[in-house]
């Protein structure tokens, strides 16, 4: 797959926990629900959308997945009334449209690979949480905020 263009699909096991960011507006910025929100060395207040092109640090901290699409544009007020985003965090059980694991990979550590690529690989990329259940081409994470991304 690749970096998402449009709304991801989403599913949640049992009750989902929001919470409310302002995001950063250095630069205009357009994200996608289902789209890894992390906070970088560079702004440890406001977070970005995660993308493949996004290096991640070992102090870049991994704080939800977006839970609606947002738009900002460069300059806006970094408040919840003018930026803010929703992002489901942890323990949150999050399905992701996925054929990456089965449930012989449950329990085992999950990253994204892009902002619409589950992955086992560590390198460069946001730790997310665990696998939970795989279930009708949906893999369940668990949700793990925050989550400091020493791996990458």
């Amino acid at each position: 797959m690749a970096d998402l263009t449009a709304a991801a699909p989403l599913r949640t096991l049992g009750e989902a926990v929001l919470e409310q960011f302002a995001l950063d507006t250095s630069a205009a910025r357009t994200i996608y629900k289902g789209q890894p929100l992390i906070l970088s060395a560079t702004d440890t207040v406001n977070p970005i959308g995660w993308v493949d092109a996004t290096v991640v640090a070992p102090t870049d901290v991994f704080i939800g997945i977006a839970a609606e699409d947002k738009s900002v544009a460069l300059g806006d007020a970094e408040t919840v009334e003018k930026s803010g985003i929703n992002a489901f965090v942890g323990p949150t059980i999050l399905g992701f449209k996925s054929a990456v694991f089965t449930d012989a990979d449950l329990g085992k550590t999950v990253y994204m690979s892009d902002s619409g690529t589950l992955s086992v690989t560590v390198a460069d990329n946001p730790q997310i949480g665990k696998l939970h259940r795989v279930l009708d081409g949906y893999a369940y994470v668990e949700l793990i905020t925050p989550q400091v991304c020493t791996g990458a």
